[in-house]
């Protein structure tokens, strides 16, 4: 047990690491994404917003220390802390040049209380030169690096456009770790003709790898993206929560005690969210995973192979 959840929290984690608890503040780089600037394809994943996925981010055209203080102004509502985690949420944080990359990520660092750096990547933006700068950096902060996988399947990841095979996440990860660099991995739940068996693969795949840390989110149909366009012309299948709940929690059972769960269910944006609905109502999703877990007499990692 982690303090009062059956699952090992990012928050229980990082105040284990700073005594208190640490604040993300979403960070806007000003990156841009090879799946948008045509090197890959202007389109961009099937279900991305015009945001990149930041859509609570700041505003790009402030500095990252402006941003910086409003994010901590915004937060401080919230909760009061000393500890904050820069986060840089939108796009393809690591799709620049090093010497760009090596200024925008130290220009964070220089702020009062940024105690860490969170990136958000692609997979086949990550190479020997990035890792360099990102294992200097790892020895001066607490670092991770989030990867946009989503799933395993390959029919699936060239349905939604990911533009990359999964052979590229592997070398990611290899590259990162072998500098210990802590990776998170992101999952989509819920995509189209994806079944509950390939879920879980997705699932089982990043327990093999031990990885530090895995986000889980609901796929969500946002306005204006051609996901929405898909999902009204085909009206595929969408999870109800019930199901969505029952696969989180196969998912924790699965995942070994040592991986932290960032997230559990995504954020929409309401004004653009067109289903599911009913994940608005994130504290009602988490409860209902509390609930099951209960139910069940389970704990993350009881089914874990390691």
């Amino acid at each position: 047990m982690w303090n009062d959840k059956r699952y090992h929290t990012l928050d229980y984690e990082l105040k284990k690491v700073f005594g208190e608890k640490a604040i993300k503040l979403s960070i806007d780089g000003n990156f841009t994404c090879p799946n948008r600037d045509g090197k890959i394809s202007d389109k961009g994943c099937i279900f991305c917003s015009e945001r990149g996925s930041g859509d609570f981010t700041s505003d790009r055209t402030k500095t990252i220390s402006t941003q910086i203080c409003e994010q901590k102004e915004f937060m401080s509502k919230k909760w009061v802390s000393n500890t904050y985690i820069a986060y840089f949420q939108n796009y393809t944080n690591t799709y620049d040049s090093v010497e760009n990359l090596r200024i925008k990520f130290y220009e964070a660092l220089s702020c009062p209380n940024i105690k860490g750096l969170a990136i958000a990547t692609r997979p086949d933006c990550i190479n020997k030169e990035i890792v360099e700068l990102l294992h200097e950096i790892n020895s001066k902060t607490f670092l991770w690096i989030e990867l946009g996988l989503q799933t395993i399947n390959e029919e699936t990841s060239m349905f939604i456009r990911r533009g990359y095979k999964l052979a590229a996440f592997d070398t990611a990860v290899n590259l990162l770790t072998e500098s210990n660099i802590r990776v998170v991995a992101h999952l989509i739940i819920g995509l189209p003709n994806e079944t509950k068996q390939q879920i879980l693969k997705s699932a089982k795949y990043i327990d093999n790898l031990n990885l530090w840390g895995i986000k889980l989110h609901m796929l969500h149909i946002l306005k204006n993206t051609d996901l929405e366009k898909y999902f009204n012309k085909n009206c595929f299948h969408m999870l109800s929560q019930d199901e969505y709940v029952d696969i989180i929690c196969d998912i924790l059972e699965l995942l070994n005690s040592n991986i932290i769960i960032h997230r559990l269910t995504g954020d929409g944006k309401k004004s653009d969210l067109i289903a599911p609905l009913w994940s608005l109502n994130k504290l009602k999703v988490l409860s209902e995973i509390d609930r099951e877990l209960k139910y069940r007499q389970s704990i993350q990692g009881i089914k874990s192979a390691l």
